[in-house]
């Protein structure tokens, strides 16, 4: 499962915990954790969809807004969430 990840997220260049999560029919924490493993060897970077993403409003699902890339951060946006403040 780890190295399905890895090639997950090596074509799409970046994801959401949430898209991962789906992509996998697995429960975020459960993605989280394996994206933990990646990130401690240094392969995955983990960053917010935008800046204040998680500290300033509530109306996004966290999961959402969580991003992972692959390698170092491509500076791509993400679709936010509708709604979002961080638009």
């Amino acid at each position: 499962m780890l190295a399905a990840v890895r090639d997950y997220l090596q074509q799409r260049g970046q994801a959401t915990l949430s898209d991962i999560a789906l992509h996998f029919d697995i429960s975020p924490e459960v993605a989280r954790q394996m994206l933990e493993i990646w990130i401690r060897k240094g392969k995955v970077q983990r960053t917010r969809a935008t800046a204040s993403c998680g500290t300033s409003c509530t109306q996004c699902d966290p999961a959402a807004t969580e991003l992972y890339s692959w390698g170092e951060s491509s500076g791509q946006p993400v679709e936010l969430p509708e709604g979002c403040g961080g638009r």
